[in-house]
């Protein structure tokens, strides 16, 4: 249990539904869609970088980005660190802010160099807590992003709270206008990792993914950091498709659960 973690008795974990409603929530999207094939990425770095540019913009011009790079060649931290900072903000243009992102890659390779000698491997060895603090303390990396690459490059068991999560929690009444990332995180951690297994499992998925298969999405990782995976991907989904700013609810899987 993360530090962050509430007790059963706090205000806002007493009004969650029970641990199988929200299991229902789940299941209904893995049923509808089925596996997003969630890092669409070649590698840990990858994914890393995926993080960064894909701050405040689409993830259609974060791939015309990572497009540039590999490219380029420089999809390795080798390659990177070599790399002239002009080149590379050149590279990530099409994600925009592309000399503070080219910065920020820059700042992260520096990091793991000091502390980690370079390697991705060392780094994500780590507890997950002392390298989520550490993540945080570097410059343009939020609680999103830090989740991102520990859930995704780093095969650790956090849940990722994007704004379709807020949106999607909110509406359905488990959450509140200014709940803060942390307890919303702490929230679906608490509930996903308390569930029975049996609960969190699907004989029928969808045929729906996302993207096609890619050796980070069929990366070996625990039951439920693959559980997070999946959720997180499954609600960015129906954000993108239902949960918009204005809902449109008809044909949603989540409809049914509306209260």
């Amino acid at each position: 249990m993360h530090p962050t973690t509430r007790s059963l008795d706090h205000p806002i974990t007493r009004s969650l539904p029970h641990h199988a409603e929200i299991a229902s929530y789940y299941r209904a999207l893995f049923r509808h869609y089925g596996p997003q094939n969630w890092w669409p990425a070649r590698s840990r770095f990858e994914v890393i970088v995926g993080a960064y540019l894909t701050q405040n913009t689409n993830w259609s011009n974060v791939e015309k980005a990572i497009s540039n790079l590999r490219g380029a060649r420089l999809l390795t931290v080798n390659a990177m660190r070599q790399a002239k900072l002009a080149k590379l903000e050149m590279l990530v243009r099409p994600s925009g802010y592309f000399r503070q992102n080219a910065r920020k890659l820059k700042t992260f390779i520096a990091f793991l160099d000091q502390q980690y000698s370079g390697s991705l491997t060392r780094m994500f060895s780590q507890p997950t807590e002392k390298l989520r603090a550490e993540l945080l303390a570097l410059n343009g990396v939020g609680p999103e992003t830090a989740d991102s690459i520990l859930l995704y490059a780093g095969n650790h068991p956090v849940f990722v709270v994007d704004a379709y999560t807020r949106r999607v929690l909110q509406r359905h009444g488990i959450i509140g206008g200014k709940t803060g990332y942390e307890e919303i995180r702490s929230l679906v951690e608490h509930v996903m990792s308390s569930a029975p297994a049996a609960s969190l499992q699907v004989q029928k998925p969808g045929l729906d993914p996302r993207h096609n298969p890619s050796p980070m999405s069929r990366a070996q990782r625990s039951e439920l950091a693959q559980h997070y995976n999946e959720l997180h991907a499954l609600i960015v989904r129906v954000g993108n498709h239902y949960c918009r700013k204005t809902a449109k609810c008809n044909g949603c899987p989540l409809q049914k659960f509306l209260s």
